[in-house]
């Protein structure tokens, strides 16, 4: 008998890694320092691309579905003492690269960067133009609380460059809202994208979620409906992380509450659906894009890529982390901040790097990682995606061919020499990618659901 749907949840919805890096950063350790990633830094070449993460992890609500590192506060002294170490971190990291290096995207992420005020962020411009060389067309992404925004912040997020405004709305049921500690009705919501669109800002993300407590497929399809009446650029469709033994504040969310592995992927798919016959562009296994959009594009042409902020287009030679608990990934491996906010402002305002851990990577490693994010991009692993790794790439795809002939329930195969994700294995990508990771089991690390 073919395996049914149902079936197919139970065996293959399990808990595995998103996979914004492999290995996956529970794997990171202390044995790389400030000094490692000072001599990473500066084995970057003259004409490197860079792509900068700033971390602003404030928040003045608490939201209890987030899984970011954030810290609530309802003063701005933190805030602003914050930015003056964030500062530091800059002139530090600028230090190492002496020059070297060419900025083409700035994300900047929280938390919630919009509780900045209007001059400090603009500061903030100033002092990353003064640290680094941007490029003329530097992409720039915010993400934005329509809570903390005001006429002020809009025009200062214009003169930063602002070219994508990023907006959370996760869900606009009032019930669903309540339950997750997030009011934000949809008129809020519109009147941000209206005001983006209305100073020139070319392009609108929204981020949705499935999964959360007291969601339904109906109550998500009238959220899905609602977004797309505002003619989002790109839209992110997330499903709830729920994991208290890492957020203790998600233990506000009752268990009971939260929708089980069978209602969560039938959300999933009927959001999927209706974004698809809107128009919109599947971006790997949980974003959507408009055609035209550069995530869209990038789809098209095989250029797709995924670091820690998801998919993207991005094709920097470096990310760079900054701020409390920021990953950066540069060739040699990955790195990842202090998390503990106080600490990580002693340890930059004593002009020094703020690393805490991070990963250099193996030969094996970037075979692997590659791997897993060509299957997560594109679904499929040919001999050409591994053909630079040598009689290794070549047994990896044996061990791809392997798992194609074990396979019983259709979720991949092998079309000539290529390894294949069939239609009905993409909502389990990650926990088909989950094959390839050789650090998997190793370890205590426990991860959210893969549907």
């Amino acid at each position: 008998m073919p395996t049914t749907p149902a079936e197919l949840v139970d065996r293959y919805a399990t808990a595995v890694p998103r996979y914004t890096s492999y290995p996956t950063a529970p794997h990171f350790h202390t044995g790389i320092t400030p000094e490692t990633y000072a001599r990473w830094l500066k084995t970057l070449g003259q004409d490197a691309t860079l792509s900068l993460y700033l971390h602003i992890p404030f928040c003045d609500r608490l939201c209890w579905f987030c899984g970011c590192h954030t810290k609530h506060t309802l003063r701005y002294e933190p805030v602003a003492r914050y930015l003056d170490a964030l500062f530091a971190e800059i002139d530090w990291v600028g230090q190492q690269l002496a020059g070297r290096g060419r900025v083409i995207a700035i994300h900047l992420g929280g938390g919630s960067p919009t509780l900045l005020t209007p001059a400090d962020l603009l500061a903030l411009r100033a002092h990353l133009a003064k640290t680094f060389t941007l490029a003329a067309d530097v992409e720039i992404s915010i993400e934005i609380d329509p809570n903390d925004i005001d006429d002020g912040r809009y025009d200062a997020m214009v003169a930063f460059g602002l070219t994508r405004a990023s907006l959370g709305v996760q869900d606009f049921d009032p019930v669903v809202q309540k339950a997750i500690n997030r009011l934000q009705s949809f008129e809020q919501t519109k009147a941000v994208v209206d005001a983006m669109r209305a100073r020139g800002v070319r392009s609108v993300n929204l981020d949705l979620l499935y999964g959360l407590p007291y969601q339904s497929e109906a109550t998500l399809a009238r959220t899905v409906e609602a977004a797309l009446s505002l003619d989002p650029d790109r839209i992110a469709l997330f499903g709830y992380a729920h994991v208290p033994w890492m957020k203790p504040h998600q233990k506000m969310i009752p268990d009971a509450a939260l929708p089980d592995a069978h209602a969560r992927f039938a959300q999933a798919q009927m959001a999927a659906r209706m974004l698809t016959s809107a128009g919109m562009t599947a971006v790997g296994f949980d974003h959507f894009a408009r055609p035209g959009d550069s995530l869209a594009i990038a789809t098209g042409n095989g250029t797709l890529r995924r670091n820690f902020q998801g998919y993207t287009d991005d094709a920097a030679d470096a990310l760079i982390g900054l701020g409390a608990s920021a990953i950066g990934q540069l060739p040699q491996g990955y790195v990842q901040n202090l998390v503990p906010t106080a600490q990580y402002m002693e340890c930059v305002s004593g002009g020094a790097g703020a690393t805490a851990k991070g990963f250099a990577l193996t030969p094996e490693d970037r075979l692997r990682a590659h791997a897993i994010m060509t299957l997560l991009c594109r679904f499929a692993l040919t001999p050409r995606d591994v053909g630079g790794f040598g009689a290794a790439g070549r047994a990896l795809l044996e061990e791809a061919r392997t798992i194609a002939l074990l396979d019983k329930d259709g979720l991949v195969e092998m079309d000539g020499e290529t390894f294949r994700v069939t239609e009905r294995g993409r909502p389990f990508v990650r926990t088909i990618a989950a094959r390839f990771d050789r650090y998997l089991n190793a370890g205590a690390a426990r991860h959210s659901l893969a549907v």
